[in-house]
């Protein structure tokens, strides 16, 4: 089931998105971001097992970023992942968020879900902050996809 991440839940998280990052496909995150991040982030909880994860990071009045998205192995391609997109979706039209975007190695699964691809250089630098943490920036070669949500 989706449920908003508690701090019992950082460990796990912690885990699922090291599980990618340690195989060069999202950035890794530590225990104190996950800790101060912990109120962006919804979890998938199979039988009090979290296996999967997705943050909604507000940047600015009408701009969020979708981040963190990650499922175990085991579980992708049974729905969950857009389960938790939905989930932060949700929530950042709850906030009033009209613009959502993502960068990713999967946009399949984002331009499934109603994202277009988008040129990184469209986005606000103040996105870059995060990447910055990166060993390939400044040569990012994620995707950038975004959503007009209302």
């Amino acid at each position: 089931m989706i449920r908003k991440a508690e701090l019992k839940d950082v460990d796990a998280i912690k885990k699922i998105i090291n599980y990618y990052a340690s195989q060069d496909q999202m950035l890794p995150r530590s225990v104190s971001e996950l800790y101060e991040a912990i109120r962006n982030f919804y979890v998938y909880d199979v039988e009090g097992e979290v296996v999967g994860c997705c943050g909604l990071q507000v940047l600015w009045v009408d701009l969020a970023e979708v981040l963190s998205f990650a499922i175990i192995p085991e579980y992708r391609v049974k729905g969950i992942g857009t389960q938790l997109l939905d989930a932060c979706l949700n929530d950042a039209r709850e906030l009033g968020v009209s613009k959502v975007f993502t960068l990713t190695y999967a946009p399949v699964f984002f331009e499934k879900n109603g994202f277009k691809r988008v040129d990184k250089s469209s986005l606000p630098h103040k996105i870059w902050s995060g990447c910055i943490k990166c060993p390939k920036f400044p040569d990012c070669d994620e995707i950038a996809l975004s959503m007009e949500i209302s």
